[in-house]
């Protein structure tokens, strides 16, 4: 029986983005060790309710294993390249090596909020992409996070199904030397680019 009040909380989001998986335990308490999508886990690190699914191919060490379908965090912080937290429903280390492989989605409505000029990449995907001469140049359809700086991964506008990388796709710095709006209410992005780019 669900316990009043938790019901609306246990049910999946909508909004739901996909923001980690376990790795394993951690610790002897019931710990887990999660691998974050993002380099900055900060949406990982503030919510206290990771909602659950299993992985997307059950490996035969799992078998038809099922997971709760969430977790309520009581502490998670960085521990080398990844998240380690203690949640209310893994009480030892056998249930924590039970989550191994499960992926942790996060209600996009509970990302903490970002300061002007800064955008959360799942934010920037589907964003029709014009250069200041107002020619479509595509449609965002990924992130490559270079290390330096990110760069808009776009489907052009004129592109065939099986098409090469070069005649379907342009690459565009994530820079303010190329970019010079990002409008989420429009869903655009405009740039300084051109279509022989």
């Amino acid at each position: 029986m669900t316990p009043p009040g938790d019901a609306d909380e246990l049910a999946f989001p909508d909004d739901a983005i996909e923001v980690g998986r376990v790795l394993g335990a951690w610790g002897i308490k019931g710990g887990i060790r999660v691998q974050p999508f993002s380099k900055d886990p900060e949406a990982l690190l503030s919510a206290k309710r990771w909602f659950i699914r299993p992985p997307e191919r059950v490996g035969a060490k799992l078998g038809v294993q099922s997971f709760p379908p969430s977790l309520r965090v009581t502490h998670s912080k960085v521990h080398g390249d990844s998240v380690v937290a203690t949640v209310q429903q893994l009480p030892d280390r056998n249930a924590a090596e039970a989550m191994q492989g499960a992926r942790i989605f996060v209600a996009r409505s509970s990302f903490p909020s970002v300061g002007d000029g800064e955008f959360y990449w799942i934010d920037l995907i589907g964003l029709s992409v014009v250069n200041r001469q107002h020619e479509a140049l595509g449609t965002v359809i990924d992130l490559i996070d270079t290390g330096a700086h990110s760069v808009l991964r776009l489907r052009r506008p004129d592109a065939v199904e099986g098409a090469s990388l070069e005649a379907s796709e342009r690459l565009i710095p994530f820079v303010a030397a190329f970019v010079d709006d990002v409008s989420l209410a429009e869903r655009r992005i405009t740039v300084d680019w051109g279509l022989d780019f």
